[in-house]
């Protein structure tokens, strides 16, 4: 287990948490998926990258030639984001083949450098001047991702050859970028301020505040019919009261800010941060946690602008709220952050992979509607993709999903927190857990202490939103004393265990005691079916229901409902929610729900105009009963593609 982490404040950061010191996942759920991004996405991901060109673009820029740039003008940043998986990889399992594939590339990048630092192919190749599109070059985009690759490098594997490509390109950048140039793109901000952790240069962290603070003046030149916010570049971010504007671009820039307002100490900037994140939460963010509802510009819409069939949903999006919700966890240490990120993992992140690793979704919309046109890639309803021209979501899965146990706890001064649940290891200082679950099918959680310092500290595990009737409680191991043996601390709502204070849905169930070698702390967090409604003013979902399962929202889909199409089914008014048997074609694991419901039945007037005089509505006529089946909406497509919906009307 490394001592490394994805995001790591420096000692004098304004930060409530800091991340574990190490955490290993073994097996599960998630053990699963990252055991697949290991054996096939990532091998298809070099194969992809290399067909798409951007492999020849570094070797020709590597002889100094000229001319021909294959692929996107941000073709070098598929490269990085990919070789920041194999980093983190190679932390988590080093092999003689990822070895081979890590340092055959990062050799490639470090000799396509120019001599003064500079690197970015498409602007090498064709001799075009640096910065003079700073709106549309993504050059300090590229920069950004090339950063972060060598951030997990260097902590990963202790390698310094990106590293020393990353510094010296940013010290290029502190001496010769001009002094207003922000990128059409951020990325740059967040990298920038961990290259600045990884180094202890200030000039970098400094380069960061600057671009932060510089943004909302409407300094970027556009094209088009889009105004500035596209680009965050309307309202500075310290006055800005919500998020708007490309959605990925949005959410880097916030992850960013986050970034300096944590090593700055700037309460301004964090407090407006809190405020636009609250905001997105609350009037931005599909049940999913998906982001983006906008096809044209891959934007925010709108306050309760989310129509399932539109959604755009990016998969980059996601992982960009991810890594924005992580950081600002970090720097308030408040639950709801961590609920988001799961939230998101599981079904905003996830529905971007088939089950097999090997295609993609790029858009990922909640409803796709029988006879609905597949004519665009993105287009949910023509299902993933091997691969797409503009690749950036699926090495981004890619890089999550290497480095997701850096994401699961946290350490402080009073103790270790666990914010997602997966089976492996958590070393946090002095402390080492082990845990034990079936999650997210099974809401028993174990966590063993298997090392601990001779003094109390607290334990403190996330009890998520929806865990109603959750339960927690102290075993002892059999070096213990029970929780005699400094006692259990019920100080607040939800803070002990053993009967001291129910857990609280929304909060940390927090135990302090003079832990022991074998004490077991065990959660049952309730994982059980229920029904979800929105609140009125999102009207495309009123008056219907979607079916969740503990942190996974559930869909309905076309193969589970032969004869009959997924458009015309409705929920009973009793659902009589029920856990069902696994279903051919899904990994035996998945639990689907199986609900009453019932069968539209059209009417004649149906086939010819879709209106009729309200001055007398009448009733939908319906058959049934029937037996819906709802399966999780990560798992959709994986047995083709067809109608699908997560909103569902109740009748």
């Amino acid at each position: 287990m490394s001592d490394d982490a994805v995001v790591r404040p420096r000692p004098e950061a304004a930060v409530t948490l800091r991340p574990a010191s190490g955490a290993r996942i073994e097996g599960g759920f998630w053990g699963t998926r990252q055991r697949v991004n290991r054996d096939v996405t990532i091998p298809l991901g070099a194969r992809r990258i290399r067909e798409s060109g951007a492999f020849a673009n570094l070797e020709a820029a590597a002889r100094g030639a000229g001319g021909e740039h294959r692929g996107k003008v941000f073709a070098d940043s598929d490269v990085y984001k990919w070789l920041e998986a194999l980093a983190w990889e190679r932390g988590r399992a080093d092999s003689d083949e990822l070895a081979r594939a890590y340092e055959e590339a990062a050799g490639l990048v470090a000799a396509a450098q120019a001599p003064d630092g500079y690197l970015h192919t498409h602007t090498q190749l064709t001799g075009r001047e640096r910065y003079c599109d700073m709106a549309s070059s993504h050059e300090l985009y590229c920069a950004g991702h090339l950063m972060q690759a060598a951030v997990a490098g260097s902590r990963a594997i202790g390698d310094d050859t990106l590293l020393r490509v990353a510094a010296k390109f940013a010290d290029h950048l502190v001496k010769d970028l001009p002094a207003d140039a922000l990128d059409g793109h951020p990325e740059i901000e967040t990298a920038l301020a961990e290259l600045y952790r990884e180094t202890g240069v200030r000039p970098y962290l400094d380069l960061a505040a600057r671009m932060v603070t510089d943004r909302g003046h409407e300094r970027l030149p556009l094209k088009g019919h889009h105004g500035p916010g596209i680009r965050q570049d309307r309202v500075p971010l310290r006055d800005a009261t919500t998020v708007e504007g490309h959605a990925v671009r949005a959410l880097y820039l916030a992850a960013g800010a986050t970034d300096v307002a944590a090593e700055t100490g700037d309460d301004g900037l964090l407090a407006a941060l809190t405020r636009q994140w609250h905001d997105m939460v609350a009037t931005k963010t599909y049940l999913t946690g998906g982001l983006g509802s906008v096809w044209y510009g891959e934007q925010f819409g709108g306050p309760h602008e989310l129509t399932p069939e539109t959604a755009y949903c990016e998969t980059c999006a996601a992982v960009a709220s991810v890594q924005w919700s992580w950081r600002m966890l970090l720097a308030t240490g408040e639950p709801g952050y961590a609920d988001l990120m799961e939230r998101t993992l599981y079904n905003a992140v996830l529905p971007g992979l088939s089950l097999g690793g090997d295609r993609f979704f790029y858009v990922n919309a909640l409803r796709v509607r029988a006879g609905a046109n597949p004519d665009d890639r993105r287009a949910a309803a023509r299902g993933r993709q091997d691969w797409y021209g503009t690749a950036c979501c699926p090495p981004n899965v890619m890089r999550l999903l290497s480095s997701l146990g850096h994401y699961l706890a946290t350490q402080s001064e009073d103790g270790v927190q666990l914010h997602l649940y997966a089976s492996g290891t958590v070393r946090a200082g002095d402390v080492l857990l082990e845990v034990e679950t079936g999650y997210p099918w099974d809401g028993r959680v174990e966590v063993v202490v298997r090392e601990t310092p001779d003094r109390p500290w607290t334990l403190a595990a996330r009890i998520p939103a929806w865990a109603e009737g959750a339960t927690a409680s102290v075993e002892p191991g059999a070096s213990g004393g029970g929780l005699a043996g400094g006692g259990a601390d019920a100080s607040g709502p939800g803070a002990g265990a053993g009967g001291e204070a129910e857990p609280r849905p929304g909060s940390y169930q927090r135990i302090r005691r003079a832990w022991r070698p074998g004490d077991r702390l065990t959660l049952d967090l309730a994982v059980r079916p229920r029904l979800t409604a929105a609140v009125p003013r999102l009207d495309v979902a009123r008056g219907q229901v979607a079916v969740e399962r503990g942190p996974l929202v559930y869909c309905l889909e076309q193969p589970d409902h032969p004869g009959v199409i997924v458009d015309d089914l409705c929920v009973a008014a009793t659902p009589g929610l029920r856990d069902g048997a696994p279903i051919a074609g899904l990994p035996a694991e998945v639990v689907p729900v199986i609900a009453r419901g019932r069968i539209h039945a059209h009417r004649d007037e149906d086939a010819g105009f879709p209106y009729r005089t309200a001055a007398a509505p009448r009733e939908p006529e319906h058959t049934g009963p029937v037996d819906l089946t709802f399966v999780p909406y990560y798992a959709w497509a994986n047995r083709g593609a067809g109608p699908m919906t997560i909103w569902t009307p109740l009748h």
